[in-house]
């Protein structure tokens, strides 16, 4: 499992999600993505903790904290979604070209 942490701090780093969360258990990976073109910090980031547990006492007592001023959003990561690549989502169709 992995937990999703939203309005993060453009200015945090991968280090200070772990020393953050190292507070709640073992942290095995942070990562923050990056814009391509950029960048910089999308504003959001993924913790991965060694157990459920400390997964959960970490969402419990961070989840709307003040961090860098900012008011984190902590929960469970959800599944990334599938997206066409051709940016059509099967119910467009492409105009014929002549």
């Amino acid at each position: 499992m992995s937990i999703y942490i939203g309005n993060l701090s453009y200015d945090a780093t991968q280090e200070d999600l772990s020393a953050i969360f190292a507070d709640y258990g073992t942290v095995k990976r942070t990562q923050i993505p990056v814009d391509r073109e950029t960048g910089r910090s999308r504003g959001f980031g993924f913790v991965e903790m060694s157990s459920d547990d400390e997964e959960e006492s970490a969402i419990e007592a961070l989840n709307g904290a003040e961090w860098m001023g900012r008011q984190l959003r902590v929960n469970k990561a959800k599944p990334r979604e599938r997206r066409p690549r051709n940016g059509f989502n099967g119910s467009e169709r492409r105009a014929a070209r002549y």
